[in-house]
């Protein structure tokens, strides 16, 4: 590059450094520091989810509605009382010689008190609360797998804080090295030994490394205000990762976890009992055919005086019981089509349920082999640590011999640090990639 170019670079960039040094080495004064773990973060997050009371709302409907379809096998019962006035402004009535006069007023009191119980239905009510039942199970699995959404997000924002913030110390060890580069570059020119576009070199290098940082520290930020959002802190809270979990180096076969994400995945298991739903509907249907016995009392009071509660001889009271047995026969020809209709949306969970087991087994095998090549990517990483050591080793030996100048002694450090440092963040996508599949599997929070 040429050195008016270099000029204007380093100039541009020069209102950039303090800005970019407020944002890599201040903190707001309000701002409060809290140190976390992943266990706390993921026990911090389900404690304040909003979306988990939600689920557990939708859990008390649902056994609301179990309660509901066990009460309709209990007898119905119903009371009422009711009066009546008449007036009867022509009352006489003339029948041949005869004549019959009538009050020209009279009053009625009418009450009643019944009771009926369903004895057989065709177990249409048994089926009734075994749909419910059956549905309110659905409802738990629905908060199981919102739990473990949550629990997955607050893991995976805890891991890109993590790398963020081991990519801000990266960005600072570079500052550092590029600031001794210019320092002795400068110290060079001054002697004559280089010349003022090697030294805008080195400050064009600082400036890149300035607009890494601050993209950083715009994404740390980021990322802080969404977990305290999650887990419920206040706003200005500045988290530190306590620590990361290493994943176990060697991962199981493949054949297992698939074998655990089929009998442990929520979805899966909802469709198992949304099978049971469409076939205790069928048989709800079919039972329509069956003919209904009830059993029913009721009590009358039929009072004909001016007072509702007269003596002896004003009034009546019959009390009748009695047993009904009814069939609804028309059921014959109108409710094939019905059973038919609830066989077709029985076969649409099943064909649901080999979609959803097909598109589960995909995704675990992709977490599976995500999670193993970031296990290798480890052990491939720990190897270049050993070079970077060596080399370190050798330049430092050189630089001792005066062989090899400061600038490479610096160099060799700093591919050191970068180095130690891709292994940290290796170590942290391995996590991330372990919790992810243990999610395929449907037991993260077991």
């Amino acid at each position: 590059m040429k050195p008016h170019l270099l000029k204007r670079a380093v100039k541009a960039a020069g209102s950039m450094a303090v800005l970019t040094a407020a944002l890599l080495f201040t903190d707001p004064a309000a701002a409060q520091d809290r140190t976390i773990t992943l266990d706390e973060a993921v026990k911090l997050g389900l404690d304040n989810s909003k979306t988990l009371k939600l689920s557990q709302a939708r859990i008390d409907q649902a056994v609301s509605q179990y309660n509901q379809a066990k009460d309709r096998s209990l007898p119905t019962g119903s009371a009422s009382f009711g009066y009546n006035r008449a007036q009867i402004p022509a009352n006489k009535l003339n029948v041949g010689e005869e004549s019959l006069t009538l009050p020209t007023s009279a009053n009625a009191y009418l009450g009643t008190v019944s009771l009926n119980q369903t004895i057989w239905a065709g177990n249409r009510l048994r089926y009734a609360r075994e749909s419910t039942n059956l549905l309110t199970q659905v409802a738990r699995l629905d908060a199981v797998n919102d739990r473990d959404e949550i629990a997955y997000n607050i893991i995976n924002s805890y891991y890109n804080l993590y790398k963020v913030l081991q990519s801000k110390k990266v960005v600072e060890q570079n500052l550092n090295t590029v600031d001794a580069q210019i320092k002795q570059s400068q110290r060079f020119f001054e002697q004559g030994l280089v010349t003022k576009n090697d030294v805008l070199r080195f400050q064009l290098q600082r400036s890149t490394i300035e607009l890494n940082g601050i993209d950083l520290e715009n994404n740390r930020r980021i990322i802080n205000y969404n977990m305290n959002i999650l887990l419920g802190l206040p706003e200005d809270t500045q988290l530190t990762i306590a620590e990361i979990k290493e994943a176990p180096a060697t991962p199981a076969p493949l054949a297992a976890y698939l074998d655990t994400a089929v009998a442990h995945r929520p979805e899966l298991r909802q469709l198992d009992l949304r099978t049971q739903v469409a076939e205790t509907n069928i048989k709800s249907i079919q039972a329509n055919l069956s003919p209904t016995l009830s059993a029913s009392g009721s009590a009358y009071y039929v009072g004909i005086s001016g007072n509702p509660i007269p003596k002896t001889g004003n009034f009546i009271t019959p009390i009748s019981l009695g047993v009904t047995l009814g069939w609804n026969f028309g059921a014959l020809w109108t409710n094939k089509n019905k059973v038919t209709e609830a066989r077709i949306q029985r076969e649409q969970v099943l064909i649901s349920k080999g979609i959803t087991t097909d598109n589960v087994k995909n995704e675990v095998n992709q977490s599976y082999q995500n999670y193993k090549a970031a296990v290798d990517r480890i052990n491939l990483l720990q190897t270049s640590i050993n070079q970077a050591l060596e080399n370190n080793r050798i330049l430092e030996n050189r630089y001792r011999s005066n062989v090899s100048t400061a600038t490479d002694r610096a160099d060799a450090q700093t591919l050191l640090y970068q180095a130690q440092i891709n292994l940290e963040l290796a170590k942290a996508d391995a996590g991330l990639a372990y919790y992810t599949l243990l999610k395929s599997t449907g037991t993260l929070n077991k």
